[in-house]
């Protein structure tokens, strides 16, 4: 799946979120996902095998991005400038930068073990953790934080694509959200998005 058409696929979904924070009439220093219904508690396997749950991040900021490694072209560019953004927000702010914590969640794991999980990650940030579980798992996750995901059905070969929500999310230390990386204008925007919110 190309990115003009994961864009087009969750297009509906950016503009119900942004409508959702708009109604909550809140005043603009306020997050622009502030009250929105996103997020809850979860255990998935890590990239080592063991288990991992949200509330093991409590008192740290987190990014959250829905993907797969065997993703031709979407999520490695939004992973590339989202962890791009925050190793340069770790530059600028060390302290504040050690706070946030990055999260990448397998929507395909059939094919992400926990060892394709740990290559992908540490090629993109090395605090970067990854993450997947039964389809069961997955789909009550991505519900969970207002995400979609569809696998399509194999070619001759035994391929396949994953078409998914392309928003990297940031939540706050209470695992509340703040704000959707813009990924799409780069790192020094998604660093600038960091500034706004990490306190």
């Amino acid at each position: 799946m190309n990115r003009d058409t994961m864009l087009r696929n969750s297009a509906p979904l950016v503009a119900a979120l942004l409508a959702l924070a708009a109604c909550q009439d809140a005043p603009p220093e306020q997050p622009p996902l502030a009250g929105a219904a996103i997020g809850a508690e979860f255990t998935l396997t890590g990239e080592d095998g063991d288990p991992v749950s949200w509330s093991d991040f409590d008192g740290q900021y987190r990014t959250l991005y829905f993907g797969y490694t065997y993703c031709p072209d979407v999520c490695p560019v939004d992973t590339q400038r989202a962890m791009a953004g925050l190793k340069a927000f770790e530059q600028a702010n060390p302290e504040l930068g050690a706070q946030i914590q990055p999260l990448f969640v397998s929507v395909d794991p059939a094919r992400d073990t926990p060892a394709v999980l740990a290559e992908f990650t540490d090629s993109f940030h090395p605090r970067l953790v990854g993450m997947t579980g039964t389809k069961e798992q997955i789909d009550a996750v991505t519900e969970a934080f207002a995400a979609v995901y569809s696998i399509e059905e194999p070619n001759e070969a035994g391929g396949y694509l994953v078409g998914h929500t392309n928003i990297t999310y940031l939540f706050g230390p209470d695992g509340e959200p703040l704000a959707m990386l813009p990924t799409d204008q780069g790192p020094e925007a998604v660093a600038a998005e960091l500034d706004k919110w990490v306190r």
